[in-house]
């Protein structure tokens, strides 16, 4: 695929088959996120790549922490409810996955399974966890940067046939996420990325969330019409 058919075919997975991705795979999509442009080349980044049994103890520990009613604990700053148009967006993507999974606006049941599907990680074989160096903490460099290369990593990965999610309710509780993963104390967790080969029978996965037009996102200053 060359760069548009990526960019313009990507979509957010969120069922998987439950089949492994070779370590090798992982290590090249990684070293194409790597590539992505980083404040001053400082590459404050780290990923912890996880599978197997540790990553089932995360998908346990997130779930029932959650269902028990902890408060989350994810390290990057949250905002609370979204308001105006952020709203309607997200109103809107959500309006299209629960149609495509027939899950009822009053089905209290299938929007609860969404819901603890997200705090599994989608189910997904593979999850990486994209922190930044706790050094740099404080300034919005950081996250900055995170966001560049994760964008750059569900890309990657894409052109190698891989679906991704990026999710933070995958890491609601980060202490379950530290434990497990075994992320180290000058590191802080930004995102967690689910990873796997996509289920094409799985609804949701057909769904391209609705984007505004470019009239709509820019302002051109000094052109001539």
């Amino acid at each position: 695929m060359n760069y548009d058919e990526v960019v313009r075919g990507r979509r957010s997975i969120r069922g998987y088959q439950q089949k492994p991705v070779p370590k090798a795979v992982i290590r090249e999509v990684l070293e194409l996120a790597m590539r992505s442009p980083s404040s001053l080349n400082t590459q404050p980044w780290n990923f912890y790549v996880v599978s197997g049994e540790p990553l089932d103890r995360i998908r346990a520990g997130n779930t029932e922490r959650n269902l028990a009613g902890v408060p989350h604990s994810r390290e990057f700053r949250v905002h609370g409810e979204y308001g105006g148009q952020h709203r309607e967006r997200q109103i809107g993507v959500a309006k299209q996955l629960f149609a495509a999974m027939g899950i009822a606006r009053e089905d209290k049941d299938a929007r609860q399974d969404w819901v603890l599907r997200g705090f599994r990680q989608f189910d997904a074989p593979v999850s990486i966890v994209v922190t930044y160096d706790r050094s740099i903490h404080g300034s919005d460099i950081g996250p900055f940067d995170a966001g560049a290369v994760t964008n750059a990593l569900v890309n990657a990965a894409w052109s190698r046939g891989l679906g991704c999610v990026i999710n933070s309710q995958g890491i609601m509780q980060s202490p379950v996420v530290r434990e497990h993963a075994g992320i180290a104390d000058d590191q802080v967790i930004m995102i967690c990325v689910a990873m796997g080969y996509p289920d094409d029978d799985f609804p949701a996965n057909a769904v391209v969330s609705e984007r505004k037009s470019v009239d709509e996102a820019a302002v051109f200053v000094g052109f001539e019409d």
